[in-house]
């Protein structure tokens, strides 16, 4: 039979819910074993043993779900609501007294990201209190300027809580040894015959996470993982839609 396309993948973590890992670019599983050469007097082996094997697997994705790299790497379920980054709120410093810009998601204000200055992208210091020109302060999510920079025109960034829609993934230090175990099933179609084939692999550890922007192009998040026996010594199973 002939297989076409990336074909769909699904995760299921242990004693939970099936995740599309999310519109799959490419998906690609590595079995490697061991060997080892019985040699006599001649330079070719008279005997080679089989040892150990390794499974070990790839998965680069379009779609960036949370609940699948939550789930499935890290093991957290995420939390509603997540925190976005305003990026060059532009404003003017005021020409008098006081000197003070509340942001537009000032309610929701998380942490400073810096301040420049819109004609030079020049950035300004942020000091405790009583700044200085090039300087700020900062306090209860609003921005203090010096009266020398009265007038100035300057871009603000900063985060801020967005509570009503999203999802984060809060990740912490643990103790080493449990890991994330799921089940995976990959699967495409014959497009002469439409016929299926499919891989189950029962037990999966992700190993490896990468992420990664570029330029004039999309993030494709990389997922690699590394497969084992289930407790009845079954790794892996693999289906043809099509007789021999």
């Amino acid at each position: 039979m002939f297989v076409f396309g990336s074909g769909v993948l699904i995760g299921t973590p242990q004693g939970g819910t099936p995740i599309n890992f999310g519109l799959a670019q490419e998906v690609s599983l590595n079995i490697a074993t061991s060997t080892k050469a019985l040699y006599g007097q001649y330079n070719f082996p008279v005997a080679i043993g089989s040892g150990t094997r390794k499974m070990t697997g790839k998965a680069k994705l379009a779609r960036i779900s949370g609940q699948a790299l939550g789930a499935l790497f890290f093991g957290v379920a995420p939390s509603p609501g997540a925190t976005q980054t305003q990026f060059g709120e532009a404003t003017s410093v005021p020409a008098a007294s006081p000197y003070t810009y509340t942001p537009t998601h000032q309610a929701d204000f998380v942490a400073d990201q810096g301040v420049v200055y819109a004609a030079t992208a020049l950035p300004l210091k942020q000091v405790a209190s009583s700044p200085a020109a090039g300087q700020y302060s900062l306090a209860a999510g609003v921005y203090t300027f010096a009266a020398a920079d009265a007038g100035a025109g300057v871009l603000i960034s900063y985060t801020y809580a967005l509570a009503g829609s999203g999802e984060s993934v809060a990740v912490n230090s643990q103790l080493i040894g449990p890991s994330v175990t799921f089940s995976a099933n990959l699967f495409a179609a014959d497009p002469t015959t439409g016929k299926q084939f499919s891989l189950l692999l029962y037990n999966c550890v992700a190993d490896k996470l990468a992420l990664g922007t570029k330029l004039e192009d999309f993030m494709i998040p990389e997922l690699d993982f590394s497969c084992f026996a289930n407790a009845a010594g079954q790794v892996c199973q693999l289906n043809f839609g099509d007789a021999a």
